[in-house]
């Protein structure tokens, strides 16, 4: 006669073995428990001390109530709170200092409640000059970060940079002197159309091929440029990258050239229609309060849009919710999500703006893998998107994709095209799929410095 094991046992060899048996599942709680992963540890007294960041790599919001974080000693144990739970996808950091400190060797060990189970641990011999963090988040290895990232996604080191994807040389693309300085952001319109903006004085131009060159169009009040004004009319917005979308054509602003000494982090949409040569802001989104404090001149410097279609068929976790994104959650904002970067921190902003203006959601925080982030440029034919750098970098500029845990992440990282000499190329664009000839399609760079009297430039980059 067959003997069968009792359920219970059943069970017990289901959980340690972590196979299904039939009739039976293993407890939700304990497969979310495994979910759970050290993220990024500070260990060198950053604010406000030493803290050590979790994340949940799974599906199911995590329980933390009694976890203990240990450093080497086990007699150190850091008691996470009763009621603190961990979404999917969310990161949460623990201010260890208080019962202990982390030293320059130590480790960061995770427990389930009781201080018995180890969940997770990692061990380094010196401290890190900014943080250890996993690249990628909660499933990579433990390296240096660029940044520490407290709470939110890990700046990871970008790979090392590769030869620029396509030809090595470029042309001027502008007649000589026409647009001097400050052109400083520029976004193809279908193969063409391109919108150029002016960030002082702020001028949106709208130009249109004549040969190899793009010059203004000649029609509809746009020979000289537009100037741009605030919704109410007034001011001098600095007006620092533009894009194209179904919305309008939408600019990402740094300040007010009127009150040039203060940072105001604001997006401006238009409708550029008509005849009249100054616009005012069809709807606007104030995002200062919601972005960390930058210098008045080094703000807002970058903009694209990305539609929602790509970023669900990718898997795009949205940080707001802990979920997937889900469109439907925010009512009235279109169709994709506008991403914007920050020259202070080359960090990339996610965000969900309400159309009617004001209202808007942060989606996403990104670390872009550059030091500064000049222009972002959503490229539909690869699903990259792509995060440029001026002279600052070097040029180079770094592409990301949606990973396995549903955030963008640095997948390379380019060197600028060896026939091009480091100019403060502040704008970057890339033609439609639609004008791939022969497996490469056009690209442009705005300088705005004007260098030899060009601010616009013309190279390729393979399809």
């Amino acid at each position: 006669m067959r003997i069968r094991p009792r359920a219970g046992i059943q069970l017990i060899l289901a959980t340690l073995l972590g196979i299904a048996v039939a009739g039976l599942t293993v407890p939700a709680a304990h497969a979310a428990a495994t979910d759970v992963r050290i993220n990024e540890v500070e260990s060198s007294g950053g604010s406000p001390g030493d803290w050590i960041e979790l994340t949940n790599i799974g599906t199911a919001t995590v329980d933390l109530s009694g976890w203990v974080l240990k450093d080497d000693d086990a007699a150190h144990a850091y008691t996470i709170a009763a009621g603190t739970s961990l979404a999917p996808g969310a990161f949460r950091a623990f201010d260890v200092d208080p019962v202990y400190g982390l030293g320059s060797a130590d480790s960061a060990r995770l427990y389930q409640p009781g201080g018995s189970t180890l969940v997770d641990s990692y061990t380094w011999s010196s401290h890190a000059s900014t943080t250890y963090g996993r690249c990628a988040d909660g499933a990579g290895a433990f390296t240096t970060t660029t940044a520490a990232t407290k709470a939110s996604a890990n700046a990871c080191p970008p790979p090392p940079p590769a030869a620029w994807p396509g030809g090595s040389s470029v042309a001027n693309a502008d007649t000589t002197g026409f647009f001097g300085t400050n052109l400083s952001g520029v976004a193809y319109d279908g193969a063409s159309v391109v919108w150029a903006v002016k960030n002082g004085p702020g001028k949106l131009y709208r130009l249109v091929p004549n040969g190899s060159l793009w010059q203004a169009d000649t029609t509809g009040g746009w020979s000289a440029g537009k100037t741009l004004r605030y919704a109410n009319g007034s001011g001098d917005p600095d007006a620092e990258a533009v894009v194209s979308t179904p919305d309008g054509v939408v600019v990402a602003t740094e300040r007010d050239n009127s009150n040039s000494g203060t940072s105001l982090l604001k997006v401006l949409r238009y409708a550029a229609t008509g005849t009249a040569t100054t616009l005012n802001a069809a709807a606007e989104w104030n995002l200062t309060a919601d972005l960390p404090g930058a210098a008045a001149n080094s703000g807002l410097e970058a903009i694209t849009w990305v539609p929602d279609s790509a970023l669900t068929a990718a898997g795009f976790r949205d940080e707001h919710t802990g979920a997937l994104y889900d469109p439907g959650t925010y009512a009235g904002h279109g169709s994709g999500l506008y991403f914007v970067g920050l020259e202070s921190n080359g960090v990339v902003y996610a965000y969900a703006l309400n159309q009617a203006g004001g209202a808007f959601t942060r989606v996403a925080t990104i670390a872009s893998g550059q030091a500064a982030v000049m222009d972002l440029e959503w490229e539909p034919g690869t699903g990259r998107l792509w995060a440029v750098c001026d002279d600052t970098c070097s040029g180079r500029a770094a592409t990301l994709v949606v990973n396995a845990q549903g955030r963008f992440a640095v997948t390379s990282t380019y060197n600028r095209p060896s026939g091009m000499s480091n100019y403060n190329n502040e704008g970057f664009a890339i033609a439609p799929q639609s004008a791939c000839v022969g497996g490469s399609k056009p690209v442009l760079w705005s300088d705005d410095s004007n260098d030899s009297s060009h601010a616009l430039r013309s190279g390729t980059v393979s399809c």
